[in-house]
């Protein structure tokens, strides 16, 4: 027997405003034509004035609640991914905690940019399989539009608002891949590359939120060889290939990084979930945003072998393997 950490609920949240890319024509030396080219974005959700990150993370948080059949006071733990918190301290994890309506257990943040939810699933996966909780809601939740650069075309047309949530539960498995549950995990890291991907502002150096400042043809490279590694060394973990996976659902950056990503993995984009079309670069919300819209649109279910892997600003990378 082998304890498992197995997914009981999906959810996900996204503010009302949408903003088309036509909205940028009338700032910025762009179009809708070379944003979709460029990124396959058309749309992106911002968050209104005053809603927070922690407001985008506890409505996720209910519908993932809805979605397993729980009550919040049944989670053991609130782990949450974040670059954009609401203050510097205390955790967004806690304001979810408090906004839940919970007071036993405990909650914290992690943050590794846009790879944030790979290393806080396999976070979860690790407090659940020692034993240290039974049941774990893991949240990816951003607000970005706080830290666009708004003259800036080649990153402000990129980011939006959102947040996501999964719920694992310890459930009792025979230790092979027929088990359901998180089978495998991969993470890495790489601080020589901060200067590709990161934010000029911080509260020991100027005191300021900053902007994000990325080198996106150099970021590019990176992702799509980092990706389809990390993806492989997973399922390799376990003995499994890219034939044995019926869904990837990776960080939605860039269409062209998840289709190359893809193709290396051997395979086709019929398998992929895609969101970003429609909510541009969440950050740590996009995998559990997708993992969400993809249960609702009826592509994921019950038995599939799904493969998350996200990069971010670090560099930090990962991917997890899992059985739905």
């Amino acid at each position: 027997m082998k304890i498992r950490a197995v997914v009981r609920g999906v959810g996900h949240y996204l503010p009302e405003r949408v903003v088309e890319n036509a909205e940028f024509e009338a700032t910025l030396d762009t179009t809708d034509d070379w944003i979709r080219a460029r990124t396959g974005i058309e749309r992106r959700h911002f968050a209104a004035e005053g809603e927070t990150t922690s407001q985008l993370a506890i409505k996720a948080a209910q519908a993932a609640l809805i979605d397993a059949g729980m009550a919040a006071d049944q989670i053991d733990a609130i782990v949450v991914a974040t670059s954009t918190p609401d203050l510097t301290f205390p955790s967004v994890a806690t304001m979810v905690q408090a906004g839940l309506g919970t007071t036993s257990g405990f909650a914290y943040d992690i943050q590794a940019v846009c790879a944030g939810f790979v290393f806080a699933l396999t976070n979860a996966n690790g407090l659940i399989v020692s034993g240290q909780a039974e049941r774990v809601l893991v949240i990816g939740a951003e607000t970005f539009s706080r830290i666009m650069d708004w003259e800036d075309r080649g990153t402000c047309v990129l980011f939006g608002d959102g947040a996501g949530a999964l719920i694992l539960e310890a459930a009792n498995g025979s230790g092979t891949n027929e088990d359901r549950g998180v089978l495998s995990t991969d993470l890495h890291s790489d601080g020589r590359y901060r200067e590709l991907l990161f934010v000029d502002g911080g509260v020991s150096s100027n005191g300021k939120a900053g902007h994000l400042r990325m080198q996106g043809n150099a970021v590019f490279k990176h992702a799509v060889q980092k990706l389809a590694e990390t993806a492989h060394t997973a399922l390799g973990k376990i003995g499994m290939s890219g034939e044995d996976v019926n869904w990837i659902v990776p960080h939605q950056a860039n269409l062209r990084i998840i289709s190359a990503t893809a193709e290396r993995m051997q395979v086709p984009m019929e398998r992929v979930v895609v969101t970003v079309q429609d909510h541009g670069n969440t950050s740590a919300a996009s995998i559990p945003l997708a993992l969400s819209v993809g249960k609702q649109r009826g592509q994921i279910k019950t038995g599939d072998i799904v493969v998350t892997e996200a990069i971010g600003g670090g560099l930090a990378w990962g991917a997890v393997v899992l059985r739905w």
